[in-house]
């Protein structure tokens, strides 16, 4: 006999299911059009955290980057431990100029997920902003440890050049 999920999974599954459409248009890279759609999704559910966190996907991609730190806000305060929200908000924060609250963010979402190359990331980025150097090259240097993705890994093994770190060899 099959076990009835848990009523946090059910809740999982409608919460998705809810946004699955402005998901499509946002990962077609139509992020106004997601819009919409998702304001429409949180007008009927304001308690969906994949709601707001891929409204401050698409408001990012649009450039509104203090409303996609509202919006991934809201998403973490509804599930906090939401980790790509979380590692999403870390990163705006630190476009915004607040770096030692993106840092803040970076390091809770580590320590959610430890050894997660994304937190790392954001933790690198984070510590380079408040012009850390040391740190930011001790993270960013355990994010590439991650085998991250091509085009991450060059960016990152750029900004390790400029700190002064020797290039290291891509063994991918």
């Amino acid at each position: 006999m099959q076990e009835a999920p848990k009523l946090s999974d059910v809740q999982d599954a409608k919460y998705w299911t809810a946004v699955e459409g402005p998901v499509e248009l946002v990962a077609e890279e139509q992020y106004a059009a997601a819009l919409p759609e998702l304001r429409a999704v949180l007008e009927g559910d304001p308690t969906n955290p994949y709601a707001y966190n891929y409204l401050g996907v698409a408001l990012y991609e649009l450039g509104e980057l203090a409303a996609a730190r509202d919006a991934y806000r809201a998403a973490i305060a509804r599930s906090p431990k939401y980790l790509g929200a979380r590692i999403s908000l870390s990163h705006v924060l630190r476009e915004l100029g607040e770096p030692r609250e993106a840092l803040k963010h970076g390091m809770i979402a580590l320590s959610d997920a430890p050894n997660d190359g994304d937190a790392l990331h954001a933790i690198g980025m984070a510590h380079l902003g408040l012009r850390d150097f040391d740190q930011a090259r001790r993270y960013l240097e355990a994010f590439l440890s991650t085998h991250p993705e091509f085009e991450v890994a060059t960016e990152v093994r750029a900004i390790l050049v400029k700190l002064g770190a020797p290039a290291e060899e891509d063994d991918d």
